[in-house]
């Protein structure tokens, strides 16, 4: 018999603060896609699991990050996939290696959801959509097995930490009135601080602090950059109005971007970004954005040297550049001998001085590497991913905090961080599983 089955089976009743606290086995809070793997995995275990989320319905972000074909996973090399991590890459390692891009493969395939690799080498459902994979996950975690209670769901429920006066006893806000729940083990896995209107909101951070967890602050990742103004138009930050009015929302296609940070690190990329209102974004930006960012917040500004023709070495660009160009104006010069229009031109006449325009040595130079300046990230909420959160040194090798036994944390709440490319979704479900399986050996370690 559930221990909440007073209620209707999607929701806990509401006690007044002070009531005595509802006793559960496992308390999953979170419900994307960490959490919902930890959840699958304890209910595997036997186990009744009751999964809390502030939002409505559940795997929101995962859905939103589906919308232009949910890419689940990547096909390289194992060790090229586990170097993505950077910094916590051999962290990472052994949970990468116990369910990685073949066993998220094959876990989707368990769900009646077949997939492809693409050009790119990244995985993607046969539909490229995201909503029959949820649904399918939903529908199975929803429904009893053999030896497998059905996940119990309580939507709307934000957690608000423990009490006061008794560390065990978790709180939730629900429509109705607070709530109180005493579990044997819980899994926290509430994200990170991007896209707080899914959730993800980072306001689990000061509870985790208050109960002595070491957190790292969460950080823009996978994000814009605003760029340094254009001292020819006399901007101390962003485009002139004319680019921006013009161009804000293009890419840059076929360009190549190098950058070196002052500890001697190195991105060097081909590819596309786009321009912005204030900045840039794009895939190559957000894939270079770690090292972006850390390089403002050492010495308050980063620049990249930005190669519009990578395709071309600079000795042919400055042989093209050097062909007299008669009565043509620059601009038709420049797309007769490079094809350079849109953009590109653009972007030349916004940062360069008459005097660079119309020295070809120059100007063929800056082609090859136009230096950018990047001033600040953008704001947390605006990015994809977040880095920071939940120290690794704070944690087990099953994810438990160290000095709260039967606390576990997954997902993106974790201190870590990786490019797009199926390198997040696929730490948050491998972290869901380590987790999940963490909290399912300490359950049948303390029966009581």
């Amino acid at each position: 018999m559930d221990h909440l089955s007073t209620r209707p089976p999607n929701a806990c009743a509401p006690v007044a603060a002070g009531s005595a606290a509802a006793p559960l086995d496992v308390a999953v809070i979170g419900a994307g896609a960490a959490g919902l793997m930890a959840a699958q995995v304890l209910q595997a275990a036997g186990q009744r699991v009751h999964l809390f989320d502030a939002m409505p319905s559940a795997g929101r972000k995962f859905l939103l990050a589906g919308k232009g074909g949910l890419n689940l996973t990547h096909a390289e090399a194992p060790d090229a996939f586990i170097s993505r991590f950077g910094a916590r890459a051999e962290v990472l390692r052994p949970l990468l290696q116990a369910f990685g891009p073949q066993a998220v493969r094959d876990w989707a395939a368990g769900l009646g959801i077949d997939t492809f690799i693409g050009s790119s080498q990244r995985v993607f459902p046969l539909d490229m959509k995201a909503a029959p994979l949820l649904r399918a996950w939903l529908q199975r975690l929803r429904h009893s097995a053999l030896a497998a209670p059905a996940v119990q769901f309580h939507m709307r429920h934000r957690w608000l930490g423990w009490a006061e006066d008794d560390p065990g006893t978790l709180r939730f806000a629900t429509p109705q009135a607070l709530l109180a729940v005493r579990a044997k083990a819980t899994v926290l896995a509430l994200g990170g601080a991007s896209w707080a209107r899914l959730g993800s909101d980072g306001a689990w951070v000061p509870h985790l602090r208050q109960a002595g967890v070491a957190v790292a602050d969460l950080l823009a990742s996978n994000c814009g950059f605003d760029v340094a103004g254009a001292a020819l138009h006399g901007q101390t930050e962003g485009w002139s109005p004319h680019f921006a009015s013009r161009f804000a929302g293009q890419p840059f296609k076929s360009v190549a971007i190098d950058c070196k940070d002052s500890c001697g690190q190195r991105f060097l990329r081909q590819g596309e970004l786009v321009a912005t209102a204030t900045g840039v974004e794009g895939s190559l930006i957000y894939a270079a954005s770690a090292l972006l960012r850390d390089e403002i917040a050492r010495n308050g500004y980063a620049t990249l040297a930005l190669d519009l023709l990578p395709a071309r070495s600079s000795e042919q660009v400055l042989a093209q550049l050097s062909h007299p160009r008669g009565s043509r104006s620059l601009s038709s010069h420049l797309k007769s001998r490079l094809g350079l229009d849109g953009i590109k031109l653009a972007i030349l006449h916004e940062l360069l001085s008459k005097d660079v325009l119309h020295d070809p040595p120059r100007l063929a130079a800056a082609l090859k590497a136009l230096p950018l300046r990047l001033l600040a990230a953008r704001p947390i909420d605006e990015a994809i991913s977040s880095a920071g959160g939940v120290t690794f040194e704070a944690l087990d090798r099953q994810l438990m905090v160290k000095h709260r036994p039967g606390l576990f944390c997954a997902g993106e709440m974790l201190d870590w961080e990786a490019p797009t490319g199926g390198y997040l979704l696929t730490a948050c479900l491998s972290s869901g599983v380590a987790a999940g399986q963490g909290a399912a050996r300490y359950l049948a370690d303390n029966p009581t």
